[in-house]
Formats: structure tokens, sequence, C-alpha cells
């Protein structure tokens, strides 16, 4: 075997040529002439085939600027500024003749083929195969490699697109690789997807795998966080003031309203007064009445009539004719209460006052006779016999009122005695609530 070292640019590239496939079988004694493979001509005095020098018998056998270099059975073109050092030759051994074909060996009267691998009478490279066959030999590279030349060059697989994401080389070998959030299959080439939802994903609520990935969501009342993992909660009573009707309190996920004492909740937001004269949760006396106001209780006495007047039904108040005290006061007072929510839209009909009893021909007017010192409140008369007490202006609670409604009665009829004129008082209790509900 022959070699050349051929030095480019300051790298050493050892090319090695087998000649053992280019070089024929020599003459038998009865040839004069065998055919030589190409690259090769038949010489008669060493009756052996030469190598032939390509870069003389072909004329610009390498154009550009490359230089032509003459190797065993072909040549090479390469940059001007390489250099190629001739491996030195053989020695030559004396010919002896051989009646086999080359590769072969006399045995008796026959030609047995030769072992060159048995025999270490090969060239193959320390990585590759010897490989005998019938008169020659071959050197197989390992796999992942290919021939060329004599050298074997490792074959890069990822060019082949064998992997489905990322293809990584290694010297007679690949491997594949996945993207995250896939894994790499059984044939180690596909890549599938992984379930990141069931491999322990950082969601602190709820996990939704995808493909590639997963998402991060959260229960209702919370908020995904900026690191796209964590749920925070979110409080619904910063965003707005209607949503309780009196006050929100913030919890984990929720809000839940909440109503002041006295009051209850009405389904998840609007606050109901307790009426604690029906509930039992007064501390009244048998000699009081409760009274249920906005969002609580008043104990009033059951006898309210004060002298000179008597008392001759619940609530309801007498003054008798036969007193002199009670010429300038009203004939008759009934107690009345009721209750209103602050900051009331006006004007606002909170009252209608209803005559109970009225004598034939008389003609009534109402008015408010005490208790309305800053004209909170009016008197619209709607006919002879009812009015309306008018709420004026909004007030707010909690704060009392006491109110003398009074119906003053004018009958021409009985002028016969006189200018004949009479009244009632309804005293009216006005508690104004701390709220607007």
């Amino acid at each position: 075997m022959q070699g050349v070292c051929v030095s480019i640019l300051c790298v050493c590239i050892c090319v090695s040529v087998l000649l053992h496939s280019a070089i024929s079988q020599p003459p038998t004694e009865s040839d004069t002439y065998t055919e030589c493979t190409d690259g090769y001509h038949w010489d008669p005095q060493t009756e052996h085939c030469k190598d032939v020098n390509e870069c003389e018998t072909i004329q610009d056998a390498c154009k550009g600027e490359m230089k032509c270099f003459n190797h065993y059975g072909g040549y090479l073109c390469l940059p001007r500024s390489a250099s190629v050092i001739p491996a030195p030759e053989p020695p030559i051994t004396p010919t002896v003749t051989n009646p086999c074909p080359l590769g072969y060996e006399p045995q008796g009267d026959s030609c047995v083929d030769i072992d060159e691998c048995e025999r270490d009478e090969h060239d193959c490279q320390p990585s590759q195969q010897c490989i005998n066959s019938l008169g020659a030999f071959t050197c197989q590279c390992p796999d992942g490699y290919r021939k060329v030349g004599t050298e074997c060059i490792d074959i890069d697989e990822c060019r082949y697109r064998y992997c489905q994401h990322r293809c990584v080389n290694v010297p007679g070998s690949f491997s594949c690789q996945c993207e995250p959030g896939f894994q790499l299959a059984g044939n180690n080439r596909s890549c599938i997807d992984v379930n990141e939802c069931d491999m322990g994903a950082p969601c602190s609520q709820r996990c939704y795998n995808t493909y590639g990935t997963f998402l991060c969501r959260c229960d209702q009342g919370y908020e995904l966080g900026p690191d796209g993992f964590a749920c925070n909660d979110i409080d619904e009573c910063s965003y707005s003031s209607y949503l309780c009707q009196y006050q929100c309190v913030n919890e984990p996920g929720k809000f839940s309203c909440v109503c002041p004492e006295g009051y209850q909740l009405l389904g998840t937001r609007l606050c109901q007064d307790i009426n604690e004269c029906e509930t039992g949760e007064h501390q009244c006396t048998d000699t009081q009445t409760c009274v249920n106001i906005h969002g609580r209780y008043q104990c009033v006495d059951t006898n309210r009539c004060q002298d000179p007047y008597v008392q001759v039904s619940q609530n309801r108040c007498v003054c008798p004719a036969n007193k002199p005290a009670c010429r300038d006061l009203p004939f008759s007072i009934v107690h009345r209460y009721m209750s209103i929510t602050s900051e009331r839209s006006v004007p606002s009909d909170i009252f209608q006052i209803q005559a109970t009893s009225v004598s034939p021909g008389a003609y009534n007017t109402f008015r408010i006779r005490s208790g309305d010192d800053n004209g909170d409140f009016y008197i619209r008369q709607i006919n002879n016999i009812s009015a309306m007490l008018v709420l004026a202006r909004a007030v707010s609670g909690p704060r009392e009122y006491t109110l003398d409604l009074e119906m003053v009665s004018v009958n021409p009829l009985l002028s016969y005695q006189g200018s004949y004129q009479s009244s009632s008082a309804l005293r009216l209790s006005i508690y104004v609530g701390p709220y607007t509900f």
C-alpha cells in the first residue's frame, strides 16, 4: 500500500489509497499483457500495473487556483498553498512467480483464497473491521461512520431529519431531544406531549394541560398572579360600594354582606329591620307598649294621657268639656307611632290623617298644631275628611319628632248656638332611623 499526507492551510489530511483492488493480477506465462483498472497502466518491465500520473497526462486537470497532486489510482485538486509529503516507497522485493491469481496461493494443484484478515495482511485502520472476500478483503467502518477513501468519517444523522424536534450528533451516533413540555417517545425519535398537571405543575388551584405546556387557572373569587401560577384573592369590596347595602366584608375567594345591629340580612346584600316587638327580643314591661322602629325598639307607656286628659281606650285620651282647662284644647288626642329612614327623598308622603267621625254639614281643616319648629313637614289636605302629612326636607337619624296633627271642624248648621267649632288631635311620634334602609 502507498500513502500520501496532504497539508492544507496548516491542517493535515492523511489520505490512504488501497491498491489491492486497483492492481490487477499479474500475467501468467502465456499472457503478454494484462488490463489494469482505471488510474493504472501495465508495465511490461516489472510485469505489474503502474500508477498513471494524471497531473501530466491530463491537460488542465485542475481549474482555477487549484493545484494538481498525483496519488495512486487518481489525483487531487488542492489549493496552491497546500503541500503533499509523499510516503516513502516500499522496498522492492524480488518478484516471485505465483501461478495463482492475486489474493490466492497455491495449495497442491489448486489455488486457495488468502485470508488477509486472519494473517493480518491488511491495511484496515484500527477502528475498522477487516472482512475477507475471495481474492481480496474490505475494510468496513463501524455503524454511524461512512468510508471516504481509507478513512471512516462520522455520519451526521441530523442532516437526515431523524428527530421530530432537536437532533444532537455525536461520534458514530446521534440523540434526539424534545422541546420543553414534551418527552421522548419509545422510538427515541418522536416527541409526545407531557401532562404537566399530572407531574406536579406549580398551579396553586387549577391546572389545564395544553399541547407542549400547561395553563393555571383560579377559582371564582381569585385572580392569577404575575408569575402565572399563584392565585390571589380578589378584594371584591374594593371594586364597588354597591355590593352591599350596609357593609362589605372580604373573605378568601368571596365576600359577604353584614348589617348593623338591629338589622338582619335579607338575601345576600340587603338589610332588613328586625321587629323586636314580634320576636320578643325587647325588655318592655307589662305597663309599656313595644313600638318597633328602624334598627331598634321603643317602650312607651300604655297610658300616655296627661291631665286634664283621661284615657278612654287604648291610645285615646279625651278632655272632658266640664273641665275648664279643656276649653282651648282639642277634645280628643289619639297616639300613633311610626318610623322612617334617613335621607328619604322629598317631598314624601309619610302619613295619612283620616277622620273617624264627622258631623253632618261640618267643614274640616287640618293643620300641624305643634312639634314642627323647623318646618320639616307640612299638611296637604286631600278632601273634607282626610289629609296627608308630607316630609318637606330630607332628615337624618337617629332623631325623634312628636307632632300634634289637628283636625278643626266648623259646623254652620249649629249656628243657633253660636259659632260652633270643635277639634281633635293625632299625636304622631316619628322615629327617624340611623340609615337609609
